[in-house]
């Protein structure tokens, strides 16, 4: 069987193809990110996403699939209790998240914890409410550079955000302050995923920007994960964007920030062209930041559009002995209610220069196949504690 030197793994973040079954327990009944997208904006222009097979497995009324595609495409159902971006993750390489982590979106932090993080940091918290990154400097960066105080805030997502002024805060010291909020937010009771610092800059409303200085501190894998078991067989582990914060680090040999998602596949075609020998793992998170949570289903169109341009420059760059998968850890229907992750099924991608089977696969039940047929192609056994059943026999032609 024909075994792969690269693969290239690129997750739309929350690029959700259809309520799950379970969605309803979720909240989530009716969600569909992608069919919805479309529903708004009418037919977009990606035409590499159409050719792998991606309409052909969605279709809608208004894009139709192609006669031929070019690549295998799958239907994914998440087998782990979240719809979050570290359990989507974690399960495509092989950890099965049970327990959800804590969410504060409707309450704001417990006092109790802001009491504690006020008493370490030696700083008055102000926020403590879910919002927007942007929305919240311009209702209080004013005041936090006034008072010397900090601006502590969630999402929808398990997170506590800690935004400073880069001048007055002081880079190194809100590092501090995040490294602590990480430390306090270990407890089963207000035990968050990530822990993120947001600098800014400006003096006053109308002018603040927030820095590339961002620095995230999440929660690490529960256990080994195939990407430990890449490493540890002396492959090479690449993650680009997001995937570093996501895995705190943990199984990876290289890994680069990404500004946006269009720098994120910048960077992936510029890997292309190195010789290494194992994964590329890419997270493009500006469709789930920028445009599902803030509800923008035409934003998000357009950048699915400027998505399929870079596809259509790295498909170029892969040789016969490269794999391709795209997929997505979850769903963020822009046109649904609230502004919170939506529990969805997610597409699977898979795609190679060289020989491969084309066509649909059935729906599979989990999203740890993507690991375990990752190992399986390197001839890496996936760790103990860990799932997923390989399907590189159905990619690869005998």
């Amino acid at each position: 069987m024909k075994k792969y030197r690269r693969i290239f793994l690129i997750v739309l973040d929350s690029l959700g193809i259809g309520a799950m079954p379970d969605a309803d327990r979720f909240g989530d009944a009716g969600a569909d990110t992608f069919g919805h997208i479309l529903d708004v904006t009418g037919p977009l222009e990606i035409p590499n996403l159409r050719r792998l097979g991606l309409l052909n497995l969605h279709p809608s009324k208004v894009m139709a699939g192609v006669d031929k595609p070019e690549g295998l495409y799958a239907r994914l159902r998440e087998s782990g209790n979240t719809k979050d971006t570290m359990g989507g993750h974690w399960e495509m390489m092989g950890l099965r998240t049970e327990k959800p982590f804590k969410t504060f979106t409707e309450t704001g932090f417990p006092k109790e914890l802001i009491d504690e993080l006020e008493k370490c940091c030696g700083k008055k918290v102000i926020g403590n409410k879910a919002a927007s990154g942007t929305e919240i400097l311009e209702e209080l960066a004013e005041e936090e550079i006034r008072s010397n105080s900090m601006i502590v805030y969630t999402s929808a997502d398990s997170v506590l955000q800690i935004a400073g002024n880069e001048e007055h805060f002081d880079l190194a010291n809100l590092y501090r302050c995040c490294e602590i909020a990480r430390d306090l937010t270990m407890r089963d009771e207000w035990k968050v995923g990530r822990v993120i610092a947001r600098p800014y800059v400006g003096e006053k409303k109308g002018e603040f920007v927030r820095t590339s200085n961002r620095r995230d501190y999440a929660v690490k894998p529960f256990g080994p994960t195939a990407m430990d078991a890449l490493k540890d067989a002396g492959l090479d582990v690449i993650a680009v964007g997001k995937i570093h914060d996501i895995f705190s680090g943990q199984g990876i040999t290289e890994w680069m920030h990404s500004d946006s998602s269009v720098h994120g596949m910048q960077q992936t075609e510029e890997l292309a062209g190195r010789d290494f020998r194992g994964l590329c793992f890419v997270n493009l998170v500006d469709f789930d930041a920028l445009w599902g949570h803030r509800r923008d289903p035409a934003g998000y169109g357009r950048e699915l559009e400027k998505f399929d341009v870079e596809l259509g420059k790295l498909r170029k760059l892969l040789g016969p002995e490269d794999l391709l998968m795209l997929t997505a850890d979850h769903g963020n229907d822009p046109t649904y209610r609230g502004t919170d992750h939506t529990r969805e099924c997610v597409p699977l991608l898979v795609w190679s220069p060289g020989e491969i089977r084309t066509g649909e696969l059935e729906e599979q039940d989990s999203f740890s196949i993507i690991g375990a047929t990752i190992a399986e192609n390197f001839g890496v056994t996936m760790p103990e504690g860990t799932q997923g059943k390989s399907i590189l026999t159905k990619i690869c032609p005998v």
